[in-house]
């Protein structure tokens, strides 16, 4: 456990379900974790007990990403934990793989509706067709002018073109949407829509605030910040403000409130944790300006060893990448910092 973490609380320890079942957190909330095949090696996901027009069953929040794995563990739940009761509906907090890749399956597999905020599904349904910010030509070209020149890390980058459909098959062909301040009513609680923005279109988080329960999704992690990021399809985006503007949303709920991560282990410390955000990003903006006042006009790319000390592979880079243009962009639009795009094409940002 770091220094940041010691913090916080976790009320379950280290207690973590077994792939296959479930562990309570909650009366009625489920937890269950999955496999990731990435550095980022899991994501959590939640089994809520419900009622729908009549019926019994449960409602899931977030699906994993589309493999064989999370299938098989998915039919195990199904087989051993939902006590003979059917999935009633499926919500998504927002459109990255690992919460909607299995959305179209687990709708199907169960007739259940999928719901989700409007800019997430339209972003996830285009995302299936064409390439994203994370492959594509466009994606290594915009990359190219942020000062990526490792021509093969470009070839990889242009070669990733279907990199979301690969996780992301499908989606449902139609949806219910969520909006910020709306209500669900999962088996006879009230859980209020908290949208947040920066690091998904419309990421849609959701709070019980009469029990103190908040299924955070990526918006509020307790061991690490989730990633910030500008790509090519939204290329002037200032992301970072976005994402510290929306997780000032949180403050007013109860600091003991118990959060339900999408990854990491459930806590409680919630404004510790919006403090310790701020401070984070605070830290790398400091460090990004002192960079570009000491070494001149720097790119994206010039960046990545300011904010990551760690090797990156081609998975991190593209994500370190938009991250290091996100914090980039948030000085440039506060004044400090000058974008100049040069004979080269490429963009270099030096002290206002």
């Amino acid at each position: 456990m770091n220094a940041l973490e010691s913090q916080l609380h976790y009320p379950f320890g280290d207690q973590l379900p077994a792939p296959g079942t479930t562990m309570e957190v909650a009366p009625g909330v489920r937890w269950i974790r999955m496999a990731l095949p990435f550095a980022l090696d899991h994501i959590n996901l939640w089994l809520l007990r419900d009622a729908v027009d009549g019926r019994d069953g449960w409602t899931v929040v977030d699906c994993c990403i589309a493999r064989d794995e999370a299938k098989a563990q998915w039919e195990a739940v199904f087989a051993n934990e939902l006590e003979g009761l059917p999935i009633l509906r499926v919500i998504v907090t927002h459109m990255h793989p690992d919460h909607i890749g299995l959305a179209h399956w687990l709708c199907a597999r169960w007739n259940a509706p999928l719901w989700i905020s409007a800019t997430d599904y339209t972003v996830a349904r285009l995302n299936t067709l064409g390439t994203s910010g994370n492959g594509g030509e466009a994606a290594a070209q915009f990359f190219r002018q942020h000062g990526l020149a490792d021509e093969e890390a470009l070839h990889k980058v242009r070669g990733r073109s279907n990199y979301y459909a690969d996780m992301v098959p499908d989606v449902p062909r139609s949806y219910v949407r969520l909006l910020d301040g709306g209500t669900v009513t999962i088996g006879g609680r009230a859980w209020r829509c908290i949208s947040g923005y920066g690091h998904a279109p419309e990421h849609i988080a959701l709070s019980c605030d009469a029990d103190k329960l908040l299924i955070g999704g990526d918006m509020m992690l307790p061991r690490i910040s989730t990633n910030v990021s500008v790509y090519d399809n939204e290329p002037e985006a200032n992301s970072l403000q976005l994402f510290l503007d929306s997780i000032d949303k949180f403050a007013p709920l109860a600091d003991d409130t118990l959060t339900l991560p999408a990854h990491g282990k459930p806590f409680r410390g919630l404004h510790t944790r919006i403090g310790q955000l701020h401070t984070h990003h605070r830290e790398h903006l400091a460090r990004v300006l002192q960079a570009c006042a000491s070494e001149g006009p720097r790119t994206a790319a010039d960046i990545l060893p300011v904010l990551f000390t760690r090797k990156l592979d081609l998975h991190q880079t593209t994500f370190a990448m938009g991250e290091a243009i996100a914090h980039l962009h948030k000085l440039w639009f506060d004044g400090q910092l000058r974008r100049e795009r040069s004979g080269d094409g490429v963009y270099r940002f030096g002290l206002a």
